[in-house]
This record gives structure tokens, sequence and C-alpha cells, in this order.
């Protein structure tokens, strides 16, 4: 892409040392964003959307290095191409908070009983896996489940909510086959609807 005919609007000093400048930060933050979507997207298993985040990327990149090349010397593109890949890391990891794709297995142990926690759970349709433990304060139960990331919030409410000081760890899951979960949720891309026959090839 040539940009070369917008500085016929502009002064020569102001598109070169500006507006330049300015789009090619803008290019960098879109495509750094795209690139650590596609890295966390790949690390979660979902390898069949990353050729086509790796493909917008590197489109995006060629042109803000392009616009660079044209003048080697202009310090600004330079600052303006650092920026923008920082800033992009920093969306990227933003934007991928929000989609929240992916599921996490919850650990819970409480310190109190867990009768009215367990039934609660259960009754929201959570598949939930009871495990007697020997604790640092005795004999308890720890309460596994596996849930949509996006759903997390909601479970450690509940869980505060019967159990205000019960300790939990979340982490994240890659590949989830069978059980209970399999059958609550029709896809654990949900998020991704217009990608989602594309996942499943």
């Amino acid at each position: 892409m040539n940009f070369d005919y917008l500085a016929g609007f502009f002064d020569h000093n102001v598109f070169a040392y500006v507006i330049l400048p300015l789009l090619i930060f803008f290019f960098r933050i879109i495509d750094q964003s795209i690139g650590t979507v596609r890295l966390i997207f790949s690390a979660k298993g979902l390898k069949n959307l990353a050729p086509l985040f790796a493909f917008f990327e590197s489109f995006i990149w060629l042109l803000a290095i392009g616009q660079i090349m044209k003048d080697v010397s202009n310090i600004f593109m330079y600052f303006a191409f650092a920026g923008g890949y920082a800033t992009g890391n920093y969306f990227g990891i933003l934007l991928e908070e929000k989609l929240s794709v992916g599921n996490v297995v919850i650990r819970v142990i409480p310190s109190r009983d867990t009768s009215a926690l367990i039934s609660f759970l259960r009754s929201k349709g959570y598949g939930l896996t009871v495990v007697d433990v020997d604790g640092s304060m005795g004999p308890t139960k720890m309460l596994f489940t596996i849930v949509r990331r996006r759903e997390a919030k909601t479970v450690i409410g509940i869980v505060n909510e019967f159990n205000p000081n019960a300790f939990y760890t979340i982490d994240e899951v890659k590949i989830v086959g069978g059980g209970y979960f399999a059958y609550k949720s029709k896809s654990i891309f949900s998020m991704l609807n217009p990608f989602q026959k594309m996942v499943k090839a």
C-alpha cells in the first residue's frame, strides 16, 4: 500500500514527521495485537485459527516496515514502530482476556461444611468432583470443576458466597474430552461463532 498520495494534502514535514509515524504506530498496534492473540490461541490448541491471524499479522507488518524503508533517516518512524509494538502487546492481552476463550479447572478447598455449596453448584449444572483430603487443619473435601473460562468468575462468586474464606486455584486446561462437561456446553468455542466451522474442520 502506498501512502504517498496523502502527501499532497499535507505539508511535507507534517506528513513525514507526524502523519506517517502515526500511521505506522497504528499499524503496529493492530499487527502486534493480532500476533499476541495468535500466540495465546496457539497455546490453547486453536491451531486452525493461527494461520489466519498470522496472515493478517504479517501483511500489516509489511505495510509498516515498507514505509520505514522509504526513509530510513526518519527517526520518528522508528519510535512509532517500537511504540506501536509495545502498545500492541498490551492491547493483545486485553483482547484475549475479553474473549475469554478456553477452559479452566477450578480447585476449591472450603473452610467450612460444603454440602450446600456442592448441592448449589450441581443444581446449576456444573460437573463437580468431590474428593476427601487431609488438609493442614484436618480432614476436609476438595472440589474440582472444569468450566469455560468466562464462567470462572461466576463459579468463584458462588464459592465465596457459601465459603467466603475458601482456598481455590484456577488453571488453564488445553484439552477436554468426555465427562459431564462435554454435555454441558455445545461448544467451547462459542465466543468465536464466526470461526466455529473452521475450528471443527
